[in-house]
């Protein structure tokens, strides 16, 4: 039987000192990192390079770009960290043209910004302009904004409580029946105060009702595809739908 070997307490203590110095060593090294990594984003925070340098602005089509940049309050060459995404949505959001709004930083200096804007139905004149009406029917005043081709132009609406219950009908409407139709005049009789006149981008005029358009302006496009293309007509579709062809 080997004769087990024995270390004595006076071979230990030089390994134990150097366990210990290591230990002692790799503690120093974690404090003194995190002491320059704390004086580093102390520096980095009070240098130009955690200024925003850019404001992104995406999604827009009717708003112009400087205008939600107003509303955001954001400034180039403030502090990027002292930006609070969800405050500037929140200030964004308040521009009546915009339905959705999300805000990030996007590091190291831009601020991106992305909309979603409210549907337009409809611009009807007021003085010597046109205002956009969302589908929720309300008239957008004292705004600036970018004219959508596709969108109608209501006219001779003297009557809010029927250019309320046209944008209800309207919102049903999709967007490629919406941009056929170029104008839609009120023409109210004694008899029937929901009847319209709707002039057409490819030159029919289609008579219809405020109360149905929804259900039936969807017939459209499988009416005119059975008419000659130089052929005028009127496309009724108040009481019920047929053509009306003209000389």
């Amino acid at each position: 039987m080997e004769e087990e070997k024995i270390v004595s307490i006076e071979d230990r203590i030089p390994k134990l000192k150097e366990a210990r110095r290591k230990k002692a060593n790799r503690t120093l090294l974690s404090y003194l990192t995190l002491f320059f990594v704390l004086i580093a984003i102390i520096v980095y925070l009070q240098s130009p390079f955690s200024d925003i340098k850019t404001i992104e602005v995406k999604g827009n089509a009717m708003i112009p770009e400087a205008q939600i940049v107003e509303y955001s309050r954001l400034e180039a060459g403030s502090n990027i960290w002292r930006v609070y995404p969800k405050d500037v949505a929140k200030k964004i959001s308040q521009h009546p043209l915009i339905k959705n709004v999300h805000v990030e930083r996007k590091l190291p200096q831009t601020i991106s910004i992305e909309v979603e804007e409210r549907r337009v139905i409809g611009y009807v004149k007021s003085g010597q302009q046109y205002l956009p009406i969302t589908e929720e029917g309300t008239i957008v005043k004292n705004i600036e904004f970018e004219m959508l081709n596709h969108v109608p132009f209501f006219v001779n609406f003297s009557d809010e409580e029927y250019l309320t219950r046209l944008a209800e009908e309207m919102k049903e409407i999709p967007d490629y029946i919406l941009k056929l139709i170029s104008e839609i005049h009120w023409k109210p009789t004694d008899k029937n105060k929901y009847k319209i006149v709707l002039y057409m981008n490819d030159g029919y005029i289609v008579n219809a009702s405020i109360r149905d358009l929804a259900s039936k302006i969807n017939s459209y496009p499988s009416i005119i595809a059975q008419l000659d293309e130089k052929q005028k007509a009127i496309i009724h579709m108040d009481v019920g739908v047929y053509v009306e062809t003209l000389k």
